[in-house]
This record gives C-alpha cells, sequence and structure tokens, in this order.
C-alpha cells in the first residue's frame, strides 16, 4: 500500500470529538476504580468522592494546555506533533511513546475486564453453565481478544462507520448510567444495611477512620486516571472538521461533561452503599456499582445497569484505539518509525499499519492482565504514563514562544502571555506532586515480582524506546543535516 495513496479524512464534527473524548474516558474509570480503589489505597474509606474532586484539578489544567496546544497545531498526533515543535523531537517522543503505551496496555484491560460485566449479566438472567463457560480463564482472555479485534476493525473501516458505532453506544451509556444515579439516590444506606442483614445475613461494622493527607493523595493520584482520554481529541486533530475551533471546544466540553457525571454517579453510588461494606469486599473480589447496588434493586433494572457498565466499558475501545493510532501515524510521517506504517488506506482513509500495531500491543495488556491476577496494575502503568505526559504538554505551552515563535502566535485560547504561565505554573506544581505521590506509592509497595512495579516497567519500556528513538534519528540526520528544521514546521 502507498503511503501517499490517500490521506485522512477531515470528517469529524464537533460531536464526534467530543464523543471521543467522553467516550475514552467513561468506562473503568467509573464503574470499577472508584469502589476497587478501596482495596488499592486502604484507608481512603469515606473521602474518595473529595480526592475524586481534587484530582480533577490537574486534570482541567492539563485539559487547558491541551487546548492551547490543539487550537495551534491542529494536526494528527497531538501529543508528539506538540512537544516535538515545542521542545525537541526526542521529549515529543517520550511524551507521546508514555502516552501509547499507558493507553495501549489499558485499552487491553479494557477488554479483559468487559467480559465479568457479561458474566454478571448470565447470572443475573440463572444462565448459570453461561455464567460458569464466561468465568473461565481462557474463555475471559479468548473474548477479550475477539471485542478488542472487533472494535479494531471498526476503526479500519473509516470515520463515518466509527461516529456510527460511538455515538449511539455514548447515549446508551448516558441513559443506563443515569439509571445507576437515580438508583443509588432512591435509597438509604440504612436501607442497604437491612436487605445486607435480610437476604445476605450479613453485618456491617461501621467503623470511622480518621483522614490521612498520604492516603488521601494516594487515592487522588489514581482516581485522576479517570480523567484521562480527552486528550485522545488532540490526537485526532488530522481528520477534525474547523479543528482550531472545534478542538479546544470539545476537549471543554468532554472534561465539564464527564466530570459532572462522575461525581453524581460516585456520590449515588456511596449515597446507598457504605464505605466500609466497599472496602470489606473489596479485599476478596472486584466490585462493580452494579454489583453493588443489585442488591437492593429489581432484577430488571439490575440487569440493565450491568448492561450500562459493559456498554460504557466497550466504548472505551474504539475511542481510544483511534486515539493510540494515531500518534503511531505521527511518528511514521515524521520518519521516526517506519514510513510504511503512517499508509494510508485508499478506500477507508484510515491509518491501518498503525491501527494493527497498536492493538497487537494492547492484545499484551490482555495478556498481561490475565496473568499478573490485577488489572490495577495496568491502570498505575497508565496513570505514570499520563501524568508525565502532561506535564510535556505543560512545558510545551511555555517554551513554544522560544523554540517556535511564528506557530506560538496561532495559540488562540488564553493568548495572554501571563496567563499562560499562571496555567503552567499551577498545572507543572500539580502534576509533578501527584507523579511524586505515585512513584512513591508504587516502589514502597509490597509485591511479589519486580515486574509488579509499574514505574519500573514504565522505566523499561521507555529505556527501550528512547534507545530505538537515537537510532532512527542518527539515520535520519544522516540523510538530512537540516533535520531540525524540518521539526519546527507542521507535517
Amino acid at each position: 500500500m502507498d503511503s501517499n495513496s490517500s490521506t485522512l479524512n477531515r470528517s469529524l464534527g464537533l460531536v464526534g470529538l467530543t464523543a471521543t473524548g467522553v467516550c475514552s474516558m467513561i468506562g473503568a474509570s467509573i464503574y470499577v476504580v472508584p469502589f476497587m480503589i478501596q482495596r488499592n489505597v486502604p484507608g481512603i474509606g469515606p473521602y474518595v468522592l473529595p480526592a475524586f474532586l481534587f484530582a480533577s484539578i490537574p486534570a482541567i489544567f492539563a485539559a487547558l494546555a491541551y487546548s492551547m496546544l490543539a487550537s495551534a497545531m491542529p494536526r494528527a498526533g497531538g501529543s508528539y506533533l506538540y512537544a516535538s515543535r515545542s521542545l525537541h523531537p526526542f521529549w515529543g517522543f517520550v511524551a507521546s511513546f508514555s502516552q501509547w503505551f499507558g493507553l495501549s496496555i489499558v485499552i487491553g484491560v479494557i477488554a479483559y475486564v468487559v467480559v465479568p460485566f457479561f458474566r454478571d449479566v448470565a447470572y443475573a438472567l440463572d444462565w448459570t453453565m453461561l455464567a460458569n463457560w464466561l468465568d473461565q480463564g481462557l474463555v475471559r482472555v479468548v473474548l477479550a481478544l475477539v471485542l478488542l479485534w472487533f472494535f479494531i476493525g471498526i476503526n479500519i473501516l473509516g470515520l463515518s462507520f466509527y461516529e456510527r458505532t460511538l455515538i449511539p453506544l455514548m447515549l446508551l451509556m448516558f441513559v443506563l448510567g443515569f439509571v445507576v444515579i437515580v438508583a443509588g439516590l432512591s435509597y438509604s444506606q440504612g436501607e442497604y444495611l437491612t436487605a445486607l442483614a435480610t437476604q445476605g445475613g450479613r453485618q456491617v461494622d461501621l467503623i470511622e477512620i480518621p483522614f490521612n493527607w498520604t492516603t488521601f493523595l494516594s487515592a487522588s493520584a489514581i482516581l485522576f486516571s479517570s480523567y484521562i482520554g480527552f486528550d485522545s481529541i488532540a490526537q485526532a486533530g488530522g481528520e477534525a472538521k474547523n479543528p482550531v475551533r472545534n478542538l479546544p471546544r470539545a476537549i471543554g466540553l468532554a472534561i465539564t461533561v464527564v466530570g459532572f457525571f462522575y461525581i453524581s454517579f460516585t456520590y449515588a453510588v456511596y449515597h446507598t452503599v457504605p464505605w466500609q461494606f466497599v472496602a470489606e469486599e473489596a479485599q476478596s473480589k472486584d466490585l462493580t456499582a452494579a454489583g453493588l447496588l443489585s442488591l437492593l434493586l429489581p432484577s430488571g433494572i439490575g440487569i440493565a445497569i450491568l448492561l450500562g457498565a459493559a456498554i460504557a466499558l466497550l466504548n472505551d475501545l474504539p475511542a481510544m484505539i483511534l486515539s493510540v493510532s494515531r500518534l503511531v501515524f505521527a511518528w511514521a510521517e515524521d520518519g521516526i518509525f517506519p514510513k510504511n506504517l503512517a499508509a494510508i488506506h485508499p478506500k477507508y482513509q484510515t491509518p491501518v499499519p498503525a491501527i494493527l500495531l497498536s492493538g497487537t500491543v494492547s492484545s499484551i495488556g490482555i495478556l498481561g492482565s490475565h496473568f499478573a491476577g490485577d488489572f490495577f496494575l495496568g491502570i498505575d502503568i497508565m496513570v505514570t504514563s499520563m501524568l508525565v505526559n502532561f506535564i510535556f504538554m505543560c512545558l510545551s505551552v511555555a517554551w513554544l514562544p522560544k523554540r517556535n515563535p511564528t506557530l506560538a502566535t496561532q495559540i488562540l485560547i488564553f493568548p495572554n502571555p501571563i496567563l499562560r504561565a499562571i496555567i503552567v505554573g499551577i498545572g507543572l506544581i500539580f502534576l509533578l506532586s501527584f507523579l511524586g505521590i505515585h512513584t512513591y506509592k508504587d516502589l514502597n509497595s509490597s509485591v511479589d515480582g519486580w515486574y509488579f512495579h509499574s514505574t519500573r516497567i514504565w522505566l523499561l519500556v521507555m529505556g527501550m524506546a528512547s534507545l530505538l528513538f537515537f537510532f532512527r534519528w542518527k539515520k535520519l540526520k544522516e540523510a538530512d543535516p537540516s533535520l531540525l528544521e524540518k521539526f519546527s514546521k507542521l507535517p
């Protein structure tokens, strides 16, 4: 396939771009993480919602940085393009490869996590044989791979097919999520405790725990992962209609809508389910919002909530696959990766080789989740990866006027340099703090092997990726001594 036989098609409008961001954000991050965090960060107890709110602060400043850069450089590859034209091609590669690796792994984690939701639907329908079959390890891995490659196929078939799949699923996800919010607000913790005692013979000790800053900040660093996804909008910059206007708007809309949904959803579930019960159950099993509320709900509503959770998780896949594949495309366009990875399908106008490579790495994420026995390892890798990425985005905003003043004049969001400096400064303080807290917690955690420390895995992968970059960069520089000049311009 000739890489010049076609080009990316600018057909994604504001709705499609916003849906890409929203669907990259809502999924495991709302149906699973706010409850399983009771196991990952013991002692967070009743402070999950405040930690969720606190985690939104660095996400908002990172979103502002992305919006500024997107208005100036509306091209495919988002973070790679921004940092390579603002700082240096190597730092652009580090920022974007970190993002690509973290998100590719998490795509696999999501595909792996969604299968138990279908198992729970089968149990709720009394299809016991099917449920037991879905609970087998090999079956779970195979079905996760099938789901992943189904959505890879949707991405390959083009943006119109992608939008027709994504937007209806997003609307259905919000409708079923609204059911969770109404259900959670309709009952009290007293009713839940009564149901536990009468239906399961369970008693819950309603202990109180003091607030602890170390625990709170550790939880906030992980919950920060729930806001990751708006960056996928920037990666689609080469396929956006009126990108200078629509990219920043879509980023703002996505983080606003999702933030409001997160807070409402988490508050509703904890309004009914005592955190003490969630913390106790999380130690021995994987919890979901649907599973926690099912004790009080009629079976039909419980099944609808389970399906809503499954749809929310599935929604992550096509949007995130689009995001990571466009990074590979941008590297290949610049020659950092082999040029054939930038090939565009002449009919579908999608970067098929880039999609296939990203899908292969995501498949490794499925296998890793299975053999590690805890999907939180993948979440931890993503948190490290994206904190690094967002730090580089803030640095890119700060450095762009010095490295590339021509492109800096194209920033339409917050044109005042003093206001930009304030946004960047606050963003860097929060992001660096979160990275330090998350790294400290990871390196001091008790695990069975060094490879269960997400920081060490990230450093190993980034070290190998850096060697690849310098190998390719040396060859490019030998062929073109004025190479850096090329990287001061947009592709």
